[in-house]
């Protein structure tokens, strides 16, 4: 094995550095992956690629990038019990302290403990040629799902997941999706896995909505203007829909994800960033509407979708619209950045 390899570093002000690194060795409880690829979030463009924001959470601290990795344990260290080398995997991209009250329940994206790490923010991420992981963030991955895939699913897909199952998506329901970047792409598969009759989605990027049509994954693709919510309302004679996921991040979005929605709607919020003002009779009291707040997943719950996936036929890879090099990880984060794209992939096999 080399002793030494590439990785990424975001060091703001829209720029990426290439740098050599050690390649690291897996103390106990650590496995090495020699990564297959690793997509990129919409959270690391808003936060650390334009530039760092944030205390907690969000403090970016100058290691490598990506947060979204899936690869092979090409080496393990003392005491790993559950996995071995050959073995394909993607991680959940939080390292939690394991004791805490959201540890213990599966959500180390909630870990309260200053030991709390993220890779790709806190330590060191999957836009590397190799990456050590602890095996407790590990999750098996088929071989019937693509690194690709298993890469989508690390955050992205995961964190959609968790926000339909909280609203409760089911055959009941028209199920509006607003913001078609690549978590409004994942929200519209998972939901139509979960049984939602008719998928609406709204997104202001023409050629967003021109991949959502491509990939034929919405009933009714809607522009976000000022039409909007008619248009939505015209298409369920004129109630709205029963249950609602904003992806955007942007107050428009937000209230659209709101006013779309009819008598007794789920609505779930799982765009970061901006704000949003809603006047709360008409708009929430007086339609008995609840809205739920929804970061990320648990690991179990990420678990569960990596063993749906391949029953639901599922590729979570057909929202990639781009792939990199390593090599390339500048044009790749630029690309992400533009917002008119689909997933975007490093990839490395």
């Amino acid at each position: 094995m080399a002793k030494s390899m590439l990785g990424a570093v975001l060091p703001g002000n829209r720029t990426v550095e290439l740098r050599q690194f050690p390649v690291p060795e897996p103390g106990p409880g650590q496995v090495l992956l020699r990564m297959g690829a690793s997509t990129i979030c919409g959270s690391d463009i808003r936060a650390i690629y334009r530039e760092h924001l944030g205390t907690g959470p969000e403090r970016y601290q100058g290691v490598i990038c990506g947060h979204e990795p899936a690869g092979r344990i090409v080496e393990t260290g003392p005491d790993v019990r559950g996995f071995r080398e050959g073995d394909r995997v993607l991680l959940y991209h939080i390292s939690g302290c394991g004791l805490c009250h959201d540890c213990r329940t599966g959500y180390q994206i909630s870990c309260s403990s200053p030991r709390r790490a993220a890779y790709g923010w806190q330590r060191d991420g999957g836009n590397a040629e190799y990456c050590l992981a602890e095996e407790a963030d590990c999750i098996r991955l088929p071989d019937s799902m693509s690194f690709i895939d298993g890469a989508c699913v690390a955050c992205g897909f995961g964190t959609c997941y968790e926000a339909i199952r909280r609203i409760a998506v089911s055959g009941d329901d028209t199920a509006l999706v607003v913001g078609l970047g690549p978590m409004g792409l994942a929200s519209l598969m998972l939901a139509r896995a979960r049984g939602a009759t008719r998928l609406i989605g709204v997104e202001i990027s023409p050629e967003r909505r021109a991949l959502t049509e491509r990939l034929g994954l919405a009933d009714l693709v809607v522009p976000a203007d000022e039409h909007a919510v008619e248009r939505i309302r015209e298409a369920t004679d004129g109630h709205g829909c029963e249950v609602a996921i904003d992806t955007s991040g942007a107050s428009a979005g937000r209230q659209l994800a709101v006013r779309g929605t009819r008598h007794w709607a789920r609505i779930a919020f799982v765009g970061e960033g901006g704000t949003v003002e809603l006047n709360p009779s008409p708009d929430l009291i007086h339609d008995q509407k609840t809205i739920h707040g929804s970061w990320v997943t648990s690991i179990g719950t990420m678990e569960d979708l990596v063993e749906r996936i391949p029953r639901w036929s599922l590729r979570p890879e057909i929202t990639v619209t781009h792939r990199f090099a390593l090599e390339q990880a500048a044009d790749a984060y630029a690309t992400m950045d533009a917002g008119t794209s689909g997933k975007v992939a490093i990839v490395f096999e």
